[in-house]
C-alpha cells in the first residue's frame, strides 16, 4: 500500500494534538452476560478476541512519519501490529458500580496515544455489578468521526443473540473495499480523480463564497432570534486552557419520551437536546457565579456522510447554535434555540454537496489556527461548547450472545473547549456522554443531573405531566468520576 495523504479535515486533528489535548474519540459499550453464561465466559471471549490477528482499514494504518505528523501527514499500512498492545483486559474493584467504571474510563481516555503505532485501543472491562462487562474503544479523530465509528461498532455486533464467534472491531474495520492504486491503470485513475476534483472545486467556489458572505452579512444584521455566528459567544469558564486529565459522566433517557416532548414543543429532538444542555449549563454557571451576560453558543457537528458510505475518516460539517442562556424561561429558550438552528441548517443545506468540505475547512480555519498558534483558551472562543448528536442502532444488538445494554460516546477537548457533550441513540434510548477537563470544571458531573431535571421541567411546562410540588423529580441514571 502506498502512502495516502490525509484529507485536510482529517489532518487538522493531528496538527492540534498535544499532550494536554489528545485528539482521540471513544465509546463505552456496556453488555450484560448471557443468561446461561459460564464463569469462564469473559476469559473465553478475551481469548477469542486475542486470537484474531486480521486487521482491516483503518485499524491497519499508521502514520508514515510520526515525528512529522504536523507536516503533510500520510497513512501507510503497518507491516506488523502488536495486538497485545492494542487489546487490554481490566477488572474493576468492588463493588464494580458506576463510580468505579467512571474513574477507569476517565483515566483511560486521558492517556495519549503512541503515534509510532496504529492509533487505536480496545479495552475489555470485567467486574461490573449485575453480571455486566464493558468494552471501551478509542481511536484518533483523524481516523474516524462519530457516525463512522458508530457504523464500525454496528458491524461487529449482531441482532441475533445466538450468533457466536463474531469478529472483533479491528477485523471488521470500515468495511470499505480497498481501491487499487498501483500499476498504470491505478495511476491513470488517480490522475482522472484529481482532474475531476479540480473541476468540481472550480464549479462550487461561487456557492461556497456566497455561503460565507451570508455569514458575514448576518454578523451585522441582528434580529430577536439571532443566528449564532463565529466568535459571537462570550469568554467563560468553559473556554479556559485545559489540562491532560479528563472527567467523564453519563446520563440516559427513553428516546420516545424525548420525541414526545419535541412533538409537543414543535421542535426537533436535537433542539430538545440543545435545550436541556443549555438549561443545565445556565444552572451550573449560576451556581458557581460564572454565567456570562451574553448567551453561550454551541458548535454542533453535522454529519454529511451518505447512508451507504462505509469509509473511515471524517465526513462532517459544523453549524453554530445560539443556546440563549440569557433567557430565563425554558420554553422561550427552547424556541429561540430552534430558530437559531433552523437558520444555520438552512444555510448549510443551500450548499452543493461537493462544496461542503471546502466550506467546512474555511469556516473552521480560524478555530484551527487559534489552536495552532497556542491562543486557544486565551482569546474569545469560536463557540463556547461542542454539543453533538449521533444516530445509533435502532434495535438490540449482541456480541457473542452478550446484549449491549447502553452505549456512551467519549469525546475530545481542546484549549478553549473544556466541555464536550455528545449523545447517541440506541434501541429506544437517548444516551449522553459528558467529557470535561478535570481542572477547569469543578463538579462537572452535576451537569448530567441537571439535564435530567431540565427534561422534567419541559414536560411540566408543556403540560405532558402534572407539576411536582416541592421541586424537581430525579430522572435517568448517571455515571461520573
Amino acid at each position: 500500500m502506498r502512502a495516502k495523504t490525509l484529507k485536510p479535515l482529517d489532518a487538522a486533528w493531528l496538527y492540534v494534538d498535544t499532550a494536554d489535548t489528545p485528539m482521540q474519540v471513544g465509546c463505552l459499550a456496556i453488555f450484560s452476560l448471557p443468561p446461561d453464561a459460564p464463569d469462564s465466559f469473559l476469559r473465553e471471549l478475551f481469548a477469542h478476541l486475542r486470537s484474531v490477528e486480521r486487521f482491516a482499514p483503518p485499524f491497519n494504518l499508521k502514520l508514515a512519519a510520526p515525528r512529522l505528523k504536523a507536516v503533510m501527514p500520510a497513512w501507510v499500512e503497518a507491516p506488523r501490529i502488536d495486538l497485545d498492545y492494542h487489546l487490554r483486559h481490566s477488572a474493576l474493584p468492588a463493588p464494580g458500580g458506576e463510580r468505579e467504571l467512571g474513574v477507569l474510563i476517565s483515566r483511560l481516555h486521558s492517556h495519549p496515544m503512541d503515534f509510532n503505532r496504529p492509533l487505536w485501543e480496545v479495552h475489555v472491562i470485567e467486574g461490573l455489578e449485575n453480571d455486566r462487562f464493558a468494552l471501551y474503544m478509542k481511536m484518533h479523530h483523524s481516523l474516524v468521526d462519530g457516525v463512522g465509528g458508530m457504523r464500525m461498532l454496528q458491524r461487529m455486533l449482531s441482532p441475533d443473540p445466538a450468533e457466536e464467534n463474531l469478529p472483533p472491531p479491528w477485523a471488521v474495520g470500515s468495511g470499505a473495499r480497498r481501491e487499487r492504486t498501483s500499476g498504470p491503470r491505478g495511476f491513470d485513475a488517480q490522475l482522472r480523480k484529481l482532474a475531476e476534483t479540480a473541476r468540481q472545486q472550480a464549479q462550487i467556489a461561487p456557492a461556497v463564497a456566497r455561503a460565507l458572505g451570508r455569514v458575514v452579512r448576518e454578523s451585522v444584521r441582528r434580529t430577536d432570534y439571532q443566528e449564532a455566528l463565529p466568535f459571537d459567544g462570550p469568554r467563560s469558564v468553559l473556554n479556559a486552557k485545559v489540562s491532560a486529565q479528563r472527567r467523564f459522566a453519563t446520563q440516559h433517557y427513553d428516546l420516545e419520551r424525548v420525541r414526545k416532548i419535541a412533538a409537543a414543543a414543535e421542535v426537533t429532538v436535537n433542539d430538545i437536546f440543545l435545550g436541556i444542555c443549555a438549561t443545565a449549563l445556565r444552572r451550573y454557571l449560576l451556581e458557581i457565579n460564572a454565567l456570562p451576560d451574553r448567551s453561550l453558543t454551541a458548535g454542533v457537528p453535522v454529519s454529511v456522510r451518505p447512508a451507504d458510505d462505509q469509509n473511515a475518516g471524517n465526513a462532517i460539517s459544523f453549524i453554530i447554535a445560539n443556546l440563549n442562556t440569557t433567557v430565563a424561561d425554558p420554553l422561550e429558550r427552547l424556541r429561540a434555540i430552534h430558530h437559531s438552528t433552523a437558520m444555520a441548517k438552512e444555510h448549510l443545506q443551500a450548499l452543493p454537496k461537493a462544496g461542503i468540505d471546502s466550506y467546512t475547512m474555511i469556516f473552521m480555519a480560524p478555530f484551527i489556527l487559534q489552536l495552532l498558534a497556542g491562543l486557544g483558551g486565551r482569546l474569545r472562543p469560536m463557540f463556547n461548547v461542542t454539543i453533538s448528536n449521533v444516530p445509533g442502532p435502532k434495535n438490540s444488538l449482541y456480541f457473542n450472545g452478550a446484549r449491549m445494554e447502553q452505549i456512551y460516546p467519549v469525546s475530545l477537548l481542546s484549549h478553549g473547549q473544556a466541555l464536550n457533550i455528545t449523545s447517541v441513540s440506541y434501541d429506544g434510548q437517548f444516551n449522553i456522554g459528558f467529557t470535561g477537563c478535570r481542572d477547569a470544571l469543578p463538579s462537572m458531573q452535576r451537569l448530567a443531573v441537571y439535564t435530567g431535571e431540565a427534561l422534567d421541567e419541559l414536560e411540566q411546562v408543556l403540560g405532558l405531566v402534572p407539576a411536582k410540588a416541592g421541586g424537581r423529580k430525579k430522572t435517568g441514571t448517571r455515571k461520573a468520576a
